[in-house]
């Protein structure tokens, strides 16, 4: 039987930044340790050296609090969450964390209940946009993608699946801040058809560490067909240019 090598196969890929990273667990269901320390040793273990980190604390139950413990994390790239079951609360939020100096935010739509329709997503999206942040948001982009059209809004859709790629081409072609996450893209092709339709600077790595196999991604971006520059770029450089 032959052994599969992943170091092999990663070559000397490395990420800079990882667009998708979670402290925190689910109280309701057994999941891995979602402790700050356990999460960065994951992170180490598998090459990647920078992440932005939300927490799940805010997004289920706790949102000020949540928040602030993903401030105080001094490995991390603090990304804020706002709980979307409560917009004038979550406006405020985003105001709090535009002061502290936060460059992006995060939504749960799924986690928390949330439908695209519900006025909640496009009362928040349009007041991230107006400060300028970025949202990285959950959700299915066929119906996730509409609360963030004609904003100017600079969006990361987390949850990109390879069965609804073309949706996402489709709609990320009328809106330049539209982005996608590596994470789900895991076909033979998916990576190199969004660089090509749209180019690099739209793909983000993100791993959804620790709640999926960090390795996963990593294995597909670095035996992609992406060029040097390309790679460089998926591979952290585009979430340290839309987190600065």
């Amino acid at each position: 039987m032959t052994t599969f090598d992943a170091e092999a196969l990663l070559g000397d890929l490395s990420v800079s930044m990882d667009i998708d990273v979670l402290v925190g667990a689910y109280p309701d269901r057994d999941g891995p340790p979602g402790d700050p320390g356990s999460v960065l040793g994951l992170l180490e273990a598998n090459r990647v050296r920078g992440a932005a980190v939300a927490s799940l604390r805010a997004a289920l139950f706790d949102l000020v609090q949540g928040n602030d413990e993903v401030l105080g994390l001094d490995w991390a790239t603090p990304v804020g969450t706002l709980d979307l079951r409560d917009p004038l609360g979550s406006v405020r939020e985003l105001d709090r964390l535009a002061g502290l100096g936060v460059r992006a935010v995060r939504l749960f739509p799924d986690e928390q209940g949330v439908e695209a329709g519900f006025p909640s997503v496009r009362h928040v999206a349009r007041r991230a946009a107006a400060l300028g942040l970025t949202i990285l948001t959950g959700g299915d982009v066929r119906r996730f993608w509409q609360p963030f059209t004609g904003l100017g809004a600079t969006v990361v859709f987390l949850d990109t699946h390879f069965y609804h790629l073309g949706d996402f081409l489709v709609c990320a072609a009328d809106e330049p801040g539209f982005h996608t996450s590596t994470r789900l893209l895991n076909s033979p092709d998916a990576l190199e058809t969004v660089v090509a339709e749209l180019g690099a600077e739209r793909l983000l790595y993100g791993s959804r560490t620790p709640l999926y196999e960090t390795v996963v991604p990593l294995l597909r971006l670095a035996t992609s067909g992406l060029k040097p520059d390309e790679l460089l770029a998926v591979a952290g450089g585009n979430a340290r240019r839309l987190l600065a």
